[in-house]
């Protein structure tokens, strides 16, 4: 069975959120989501989320597509990884962790994960800085 890891806030969940996980899922057989801390969150966004984690990961949980949701690590983001020992891992077109960054960090813990990066879906109507506004 092939792991496919995904990672964000997911603080109010869009069409954008849900092309990102479906398009993820055609790399693998089992889907796991990591949602964000909300220090992280906050951290990687400059504000807190609209909803706390505990929120975000349940509403993620709801998702059929989704066939585990996991709160991520305090502290260093790439912990998650080791115990969830993906076989591939895909980046939101946005999200600020560069493929190489990854990479990288991926042969260092010895974790063997293709890295790819999911094109955009609409972003110019849904990406969640611009539908809060």
């Amino acid at each position: 069975m092939k792991t496919v890891m995904c990672a964000g806030t997911f603080d109010t969940i869009h069409p954008g959120h849900l092309f990102y996980l479906s398009e993820a899922k055609k790399y693998g057989d089992k889907l796991v989501v990591v949602v964000a801390r909300d220090e992280t969150s906050e951290t990687f966004k400059g504000k807190k989320p609209k909803h706390n984690e505990k929120e975000r990961i349940e509403a993620v949980r709801m998702l059929k597509i989704v066939d585990e949701a996991v709160l991520g690590n305090k502290g260093n983001i790439f912990d998650i990884i080791e115990k969830i020992k993906p076989d591939a891992i895909c980046l939101g077109y946005d999200q600020k962790v560069q493929k190489q960054e990854l990479e990288d960090e991926l042969g260092k813990r010895g974790v063997k994960a293709e890295v790819i990066r999911i094109d955009a879906y609409m972003s110019h109507m849904y990406k969640s800085s611009k539908m809060t506004k």
